[in-house]
C-alpha cells in the first residue's frame, strides 16, 4: 500500500476532452487519450511498476510539498521546499474547445522559487493501458515514443537557444526518457507532452510557454465569471463547477461521472468500476446544478446530448427500455466490460476493470431524472423540439407498458432485479413531469394514460414501499432496508418535506444509514447486492441528506453536516466517490455527482438560511 499515493493526494487538469490526475509529489500517473474514455497513456495509478508514469520531483533531497490551484483556473501548482531551495511544478491542458481533436497538450513547467534545485524528470508512458509496446527516438529537440498501432507522444522541451544542455535527453533500458533540470531562482524550464502531434519534437520558446499560460487562465477566469452564486460557500461551490467543467466533454456536453476507472470502493476488494463514462442519471442532476449557477452554455449542451439519445432509439426499444443507462462520451454505446489481469490494481485491488457490464440494466429511475431535467431546463428556456418531443412520446408509451416490473436499481446491484421503490418514485416524476410539459407547451400527448400511470406509481408507493416496522419508505419492496437514494422523494416533490411520513423517514435514515453526519447507501448486509465486501459511506448522499434537512426546515442541522463534510475535501476541494471509517477518500475520483450534489445542497441550504 506504501507504493500507492492516497486517493486524495491528486489534482486534477484536462482540457474538455480528456484530463490527468497529478500526485502532491509531481507524478501524473493516470492520463487517457485522445478522450476520457480511452486506452490510459499513464496508468501507475492502477499498476506501480506497469501502468506508466510521468514524474517531476527534487532530486536527492528531502522535501515537502504543497498543491493548490492557480485561483479561479484549473491550472495546478505543485510546491516542493527543500533547505536548498524551493521550487514549482505548474501543470495545465491548453483547451481544446468543442472541435473533436486527436491532438492534446499537457505541460509541466518548473519553476525555481528560492536558492537552487535540481529536479529529476521520467516520462514513462504505457500505451493501451500497457498492453502495446513502444520504440523511442531521442534527439536535440526532444523525444517521441511510438506504439507499434502508431500511436505517439511527445516530448517537447521548453527552453531558449541559449541553454540547449540545460534539458539533457537520456533513454533508459525500459523506453523510458530520464532527464534533470538545474534551476537557479527565478529561472524556469519545463516540458510539454503532445499526444498525436502531427510534427517531430521541438523547442518551445519561453514566450510560447507563457502565452499557452495566459490563454489559459484567460479561459478559466472568463468562463468561472458566468457563476451567479454569491452564497456562503462561494469558494467551494466554484472549485466544484470547475471540477465539472473539466469533467464535460466539450464537442458534446457530456459530463463523465468520473475521469478515473478501477479506484476502489473497498481497498483489496472487488467494486472496481470504470466511471469515464456518462449517466443518464449523473448528467441529468448536471442541468440543476449548471442553470442553477448561472452556466447556461453548459446546460444547453447536455439537453441537446440527452435528447440525441432520446431521439435514436425511440420505438425500438429492447429489453431494458429505449434509453440505455449510460454511454460513450460521444453518445455510443459500445461500453463492454473486460479485466486488465496484467494490472495489480490500486493497492492490489483486483479486478481492474475497463468498459462497464452495468450499461445494460434496466434500471426505471433514469426516464424521471431526464424528463426532471428537460422540464428544468424549459423552465430556464430551453424548449425540447418538435422532433424530439415526438421521440419522448415513444419513450412515455414504453414506459407507461413497462414501469411495473423488477429492476436493478440505480446502486447497479448485481443480485438480481427487485422492485426498487425509488425506481417507482422516478417513474412517477416522469409522468408528472410529461404531463407538465404537454400543458404548458400544448403539445399531443396521451395525457390520460400519463395520469393513470402517475397515480398508479404514487398509490403503489405509498402502499409497498412504507414500512410500518420502521415508519419509512424503503428500499424496494417486500424488504425493510432503508436506502439513502430516497431521499430524493421530497426533492421532486413526490412528498412534502413536511409530511409526518418523510420526517420520520429521515429520522429513520438518520438512525441507521448516517455516522458521524456521513451517509451510507444502504447496509449491503442487509440487502445483499451480489457483490463481496463492504463500502464506505457515499459523499453524494450526504449531500443529499443536507438537502433534505434544508427543505424539512432543519437548517442548522443541515448546516452542520454540511460543514463537516467539507472537511472531508482533499487539500484542493476535490471529492471521490466514498470516504472509508478513517477519512480516506475512496472509490473513482473525483466524482462528478459528488460535486453535482454540493453544489445543490449549498444552492438549496443557502435559500433556506436566507429564509431564516
Amino acid at each position: 500500500m506504501d507504493r500507492y499515493p492516497l486517493i486524495e493526494d491528486h489534482g486534477l487538469v484536462g482540457d474538455l476532452q480528456t484530463a490527468a490526475l497529478v500526485t502532491t509529489d509531481g507524478c501524473v500517473d493516470w492520463f487517457c487519450a485522445p478522450r476520457f474514455d480511452s486506452p490510459s497513456v499513464f496508468g501507475a495509478l492502477l499498476d506501480k511498476d506497469e501502468g506508466g508514469h510521468c514524474t517531476v520531483r527534487p532530486l536527492h533531497h528531502a522535501y515537502a510539498t504543497k498543491q493548490l490551484y492557480l485561483p479561479d483556473t484549473a491550472i495546478l501548482v505543485t510546491r516542493f521546499m527543500t533547505e536548498a531551495g524551493a521550487g514549482e511544478v505548474i501543470d495545465f491542458m491548453p483547451v481544446t474547445g468543442r472541435t473533436v481533436t486527436e491532438s492534446h497538450r499537457l505541460v509541466r513547467m518548473v519553476r525555481c522559487v528560492r536558492g537552487r534545485m535540481t529536479f529529476e524528470v521520467e516520462v514513462a508512458p504505457r500505451f493501451d493501458y500497457g498492453r502495446r509496446p513502444h520504440r523511442i527516438h531521442v534527439s536535440g529537440h526532444g523525444a517521441r515514443f511510438i506504439a507499434d498501432d502508431g500511436a505517439r507522444l511527445t516530448v517537447h522541451p521548453i527552453r531558449e537557444p541559449e541553454d540547449q544542455r540545460v534539458l539533457e535527453l537520456l533513454p533508459d533500458r525500459r523506453d523510458a526518457l530520464h532527464f534533470t533540470l538545474t534551476l537557479e531562482a527565478g529561472q524556469e524550464r519545463g516540458l510539454a507532452l503532445e499526444w498525436a502531434g502531427d510534427g517531430p519534437p521541438r523547442d518551445i520558446r519561453l514566450a510560447e510557454y507563457r502565452q499557452m499560460f495566459d490563454e489559459t487562465v484567460l479561459f478559466w477566469r472568463s468562463w468561472l465569471r458566468q457563476s451567479r452564486y454569491s452564497g456562503r460557500w462561494r469558494e467551494t461551490v466554484e472549485r466544484s463547477a470547475i471540477t465539472l467543467k473539466l469533467m464535460t466533454y466539450a464537442p458534446t456536453g457530456a459530463v463523465v461521472a468520473a475521469p478515473t476507472a478501477g479506484l476502489p470502493e473497498q481497498l483489496g476488494g472487488e467494486r472496481n468500476w470504470d466511471y469515464r463514462f456518462t449517466w443518464i442519471r449523473d448528467a441529468s442532476f448536471s442541468v440543476y446544478a449548471l442553470l442553477g449557477l448561472g452556466f447556461t452554455d453548459e446546460a444547453k449542451a447536455f439537453i441537446q446530448w440527452l435528447s440525441d439519445r432520446v431521439k435514436e432509439r425511440a420505438g425500438s426499444a429492447g429489453d431494458t427500455g429505449p434509453l440505455n443507462i449510460m454511454y460513450r462520451v460521444d453518445g455510443s454505446s459500445d461500453l463492454v466490460e473486460e479485466t486488465l489481469d496484467h494490472w495489480e490494481g490500486y493497492t492490489g485491488s483486483a479486478p481492474v476493470r475497463i468498459g462497464n457490464g452495468a450499461a445494460a440494466q434496466l434500471q426505471l429511475d433514469i426516464y424521471g431524472e431526464a424528463l426532471d431535467s428537460i422540464y428544468f431546463a424549459h423552465r430556464h428556456g430551453l424548449q425540447l423540439g418538435h422532433r424530439g418531443w415526438n421521440a419522448l412520446l415513444t419513450n412515455l408509451d414504453w414506459l407507461v407498458d413497462h414501469w411495473d416490473q423488477p429492476e436493478e436499481g440505480l446502486w447497479e446491484t448485481r443480485g438480481g432485479r427487485q422492485d426498487f421503490t425509488y425506481g417507482r418514485v422516478m417513474s412517477w416524476v416522469a409522468f408528472d413531469r410529461a404531463l407538465r410539459l404537454a400543458e404548458s407547451n400544448g403539445r399531443p400527448a396521451s395525457s390520460e394514460r400519463w395520469r393513470r400511470a402517475r397515480d398508479d406509481c404514487y398509490e403503489q408507493v405509498m402502499a409497498k414501499g412504507w414500512s410500518e416496522k420502521h415508519q419509512a419508505f424503503v428500499q424496494h419492496y417486500g424488504n425493510e432496508v432503508l436506502d439513502s437514494s430516497l431521499l430524493r422523494m421530497a426533492t421532486v416533490g413526490f412528498i412534502t418535506p413536511e409530511d409526518p411520513l418523510w420526517t420520520s423517514t429521515l429520522a429513520a435514515m438518520e438512525e441507521e444509514l448516517v455516522s458521524d453526519s456521513l451517509v451510507y447507501r444502504y447496509d449491503p448486509a442487509a440487502s445483499p447486492d451480489g457483490l463481496r465486501g463492504s463500502e464506505g459511506t457515499f459523499s453524494l448522499c450526504t449531500f443529499m441528506y443536507v438537502d433534505a434537512l434544508a427543505r424539512a426546515g432543519q437548517t442548522d442541522k443541515a448546516r452542520l453536516v454540511l460543514e463537516k463534510m467539507m472537511g472531508y475535501a482533499n487539500h484542493l476541494g476535490l471529492y471521490s466517490e466514498e470516504i472509508d471509517p478513517t477519512g480516506r477518500q475512496l472509490g473513482n475520483f473525483p466524482q462528478a455527482f459528488t460535486h453535482l450534489a454540493l453544489i445543490d445542497a449549498a444552492i438549496t441550504l443557502d435559500a433556506a438560511l436566507d429564509r431564516g
